[in-house]
């Protein structure tokens, strides 16, 4: 299988940053979000697969110092009640959406240049055309410790892996029926959620229903990592990127509930597959809502991200499996990253929303 020169991808693929500070909480005088009070209507059958997310203030983002900036400072956000997925849309549910309606993904159609250079610095030279080729990108470990800031070494673009063969041609998602889709583009999960009835989760809403209720605690379900040396989620142990030693179970994916879940019952809201949300990425948004950075002008451009100023990208939660200590620790609520909008990886996937009728 041919792989894509690194130096033509999206550099906001880096899903971690090296560096780790003093941890410092900013304590307020609860530790349960204001939920609204609302009731749905008696005997309200929720939809198949899906729990009730019953909405009310809380506060997005952490004031952590163990964090990054994007995530900082804490401010305070209403959603209304909602209806999600209780887990990440799995291969089977997405093979029946494709089954069902012909759909081709991103990943799976050829590559216009045209379209892709415009996301890319000016005067990035074309690839050679063999290399233009329907494919994604794949988690690729080395088998030696590498330098920890230049993902080239581990993430590498493989012609002909997709949410059917997630490691390549030669890979398929058989027994893996359970796991959660991946290779999917922000417009491949906006056609699902469309076709299901349903939506993607707003950024405020998906870190509320992370939370589970929970005000300014570090994890979804507590302060501890692992509570009673319990894992909570599908992320990597071991020497980041080439030793995983795989304590939790999993090197890779996992199948869906295989963790516990978190107050609202829903699954894998940290871990496994980072998340789409429907919100456009801004690398300081926090600090506008605070009042500490002007308004962002979308008439210029619809995202900020100033190490990627190039891309359309939105905002993913929550982590996945390649989450590791020793290099990033994105497996909070509160953590959030990029992603362009025209391309999926295969640590990426998504659940739905729904609101009430």
């Amino acid at each position: 299988m041919k792989e894509f020169s690194f130096k033509y991808l999206n550099p906001v693929i880096c899903f971690g940053m090296i560096g780790v500070m003093i941890v410092f909480f900013s304590c307020e005088s609860s530790d349960k979000h204001q939920q609204e009070e609302f009731s749905l209507p008696p005997d309200t059958l929720p939809p198949e697969g899906m729990i009730w997310i019953p909405g009310g203030e809380f506060y997005m983002g952490t004031n952590e110092m163990e964090s990054y900036a994007v995530e900082r400072p804490t401010v305070k956000r209403k959603v209304k009640g909602f209806w999600m997925d209780k887990t990440e849309v799995t291969n089977e549910q997405f093979a029946a959406f494709v089954e069902a309606t012909g759909y081709v993904t991103v990943a799976e159609r050829e590559v216009d240049w045209e379209e892709l250079k415009l996301q890319l610095p000016p005067n990035t030279p074309k690839p050679e055309e063999e290399l233009l080729q329907p494919g994604s990108l794949v988690f690729s470990p080395p088998a030696h410790a590498v330098p920890l800031d230049d993902i080239s070494q581990w993430w590498k673009w493989v012609t002909g892996a997709n949410w059917r063969h997630p490691e390549g041609p030669e890979s398929s998602i058989q027994g893996r029926e359970n796991h959660p889709v991946v290779h999917v583009a922000y417009e491949d999960a906006e056609a699902y959620a469309a076709w299901a009835g349903k939506r993607l989760p707003t950024e405020a809403e998906w870190e509320f229903a992370a939370k589970g209720g929970r005000a300014h605690q570090r994890y979804a379900w507590g302060e501890e990592f692992r509570p009673n040396e319990v894992y909570m989620a599908n992320t990597f142990q071991g020497k980041f990127p080439h030793q995983n030693e795989s304590t939790d179970g999993f090197s890779g994916t996992a199948p869906v509930k295989s963790f516990p879940p978190n107050d609202f019952g829903l699954y894998d809201m940290i871990g496994n597959v980072w998340e789409l949300t429907s919100d456009w990425y801004d690398a300081i948004s926090f600090a506008r809502i605070a009042g500490n950075a002007p308004p962002l002008d979308s008439s210029i451009n619809l995202c900020y991200n100033p190490s990627n100023p190039y891309a359309l990208e939105k905002v993913i939660k929550g982590g996945s499996f390649l989450c590791a200590d020793d290099y990033c620790i994105n497996y909070r609520p509160s953590a959030r990253q990029s992603q362009a909008i025209d391309s999926g990886t295969s640590n990426i996937g998504f659940r739905c929303v729904k609101d009430i009728e």
